[in-house]
């Protein structure tokens, strides 16, 4: 005790259970009643089938498991029973081939050859038959040659036994060589307890292996049985549901050396999500825990079970320490196997404590739901400009390069007036339109003077000196000036089609 405080400190407190006590360390007069198992604490099943009727023939079609399932003394009784029915079977027959060919009358006569020499009543005909089933062979008794009945006999009476002796023997062998006492050797917890284990609420129970010899592939499930009733009225009176006991996480497949504690986190895929202490004391379930491996020495696969009501599983408590490590080695107390004690635990369900944490942070709600409508909104500009993308990639070449720059020369993008304000400017023109169009929005009736002053003519003005030579020879410079027609317009070098193309637009 002292050195238990030492360790965890001064509020915990050893609780050696035993297999009457409550989860709940009520008083003797406020304990539950003891109510009837599915399986018992020895991993017994307490199940009888009644009422079979005509179903009973097929247990003696698998006659052989049927011996093998029956307990001991059935067994006993068989084997002794099968084998002196067979011996005095036998015994008759060979006194009634005796008695058949005279051999009994004539036995003393030296003169006379009998079937069998010596047989001369039953009991002789007994002990003929044990020496030759027994092979022991005193040599009293003979089978002679002036008898071929009974060299028929003797034939039928060797296979006969080889059979009986093949299927007793052979089903007290598999009987005594069942693992099932492999089982006696491995230990449960005789309490379950329920507490925090890395800031989560876990059930946890106790396994260990007495032996040296391991198990191998050992594997642990828990089924949880418990009576409900479906929305559609259905009554389900042991309804199974399965414990997670590291499935996911391989957690199950064990090691099992030294004791190990099985644990079951209690989440909301766990059936205990709404389990708390106090509706334990209404609650009516059990827990079957099926411990599986292959013993090591003799290759079979062993089963070992056993179960936990809610009256043994104690809420607020932990499995005292039972590994110390000495000079050496490691050693294991079995003394403190079954013994918890009491750690602060709160009693609430799962349910309830996500519930009460939600409540204390109201912001923690509408945040969730204030990013979930603003990642709805980000994802539905993407498909917005995802489908913008997609139209103009359904356009034509020449318009795709009108729609954007950057298909574009830079000395064409220089030309491209920076003042106005216009949809789409010169620079995004092509340099033959860039020539025929003047700027938009301006009147025909204003001075050609009044247009040449603008100052976005300036950037054109300067950006044609910057053209290749046959570029600048169309613009009307020659490599020189620039050649610009009455009006601003320059038609002196354009093709007939495009200076048609202008003339029509400036009347």
């Amino acid at each position: 005790m002292s050195a238990l405080r030492k360790k965890f400190g001064d509020d915990y407190q050893v609780v050696t259970t035993s297999s009457s006590g409550s989860g709940f360390n009520q008083p003797a007069a406020e304990k539950k009643k003891k109510r009837q198992r599915f399986v018992d604490k020895n991993g017994r099943c307490n199940v009888q089938h009644g009422n079979l009727g005509g179903e009973t023939s097929r247990y003696l079609s698998d006659l052989f498991t049927t011996l093998v399932d029956l307990k001991w003394r059935w067994n006993l009784f068989i084997f002794i029973l099968t084998y002196t029915v067979a011996w005095l079977f036998m015994a008759s027959m060979w006194w009634v081939i005796a008695y058949i060919r005279g051999d009994l009358n004539r036995a003393h006569d030296d003169k006379y050859t009998p079937c069998v020499a010596n047989v001369y009543n039953f009991p002789s005909a007994f002990l003929f038959f044990i020496e030759t089933e027994a092979t022991i062979g005193y040599g009293y008794r003979y089978i002679t040659d002036k008898c071929p009945e009974g060299i028929i006999l003797f034939l039928f009476q060797s296979i006969l036994g080889s059979i009986v002796d093949a299927f007793l023997i052979g089903c007290m062998f598999i009987k005594m060589s069942q693992p099932k006492k492999r089982a006696e050797t491995l230990m449960f917890s005789e309490h379950a307890a329920i507490s925090m284990r890395d800031g989560k609420l876990t059930l946890m129970f106790r396994v260990g292996n007495l032996r040296n010899s391991h198990m191998v592939s050992a594997q642990i499930r828990c089924k949880l049985l418990k009576s409900r009733q479906t929305p559609e009225g259905e009554f389900l009176p042991l309804d199974q549901l399965e414990l997670d006991v590291g499935f996911r996480t391989g957690a199950d497949q064990l090691f099992l050396v030294s004791p190990l504690t099985i644990c079951h986190v209690i989440d909301s895929r766990s059936p205990f999500y709404e389990l708390s202490q106090r509706s334990m004391q209404t609650e009516q379930f059990e827990i079957v825990v099926i411990l599986e491996g292959i013993v090591e020495t003799t290759g079979m696969t062993c089963q070992a079970r056993t179960s936990y009501t809610e009256d043994e599983v104690l809420w607020g408590h932990r499995f005292f320490p039972v590994i110390s490590l000495e000079e050496g080695f490691f050693k294991v107390d079995y003394s403190q196997f079954h013994a918890t004690f009491e750690v602060p635990t709160p009693p609430y369900s799962v349910k309830e404590q996500e519930e009460a944490l939600l409540l204390s942070s109201p912001l923690t709600a509408p945040s969730l739901s204030n990013s979930g409508e603003r990642d709805a909104s980000l994802d539905g500009l993407e498909t917005l400009a995802d489908a913008a993308t997609e139209s103009t990639a359904k356009l034509p070449s020449k318009l795709q390069r009108m729609t954007g720059r950057e298909g574009l020369p830079r000395k064409l993008l220089r030309m491209s007036s920076t003042a106005s304000e216009m949809t789409y400017s010169l620079g995004e023109l092509p340099v033959k339109l860039q020539r025929i169009s003047s700027v938009p929005g301006v009147s025909d009736e204003r001075p050609v003077a009044s247009r040449a002053a603008r100052p976005g003519a300036e950037p054109i003005s300067q950006s044609v000196a910057d053209l290749p030579p046959k570029l600048q020879k169309l613009a009307g410079g020659g490599g020189g000036g620039i050649g610009v027609g009455v009006g601003g317009r320059m038609d002196g070098h354009l093709p007939p089609k495009l200076r048609k193309m202008n003339s029509d637009r400036f009347t």
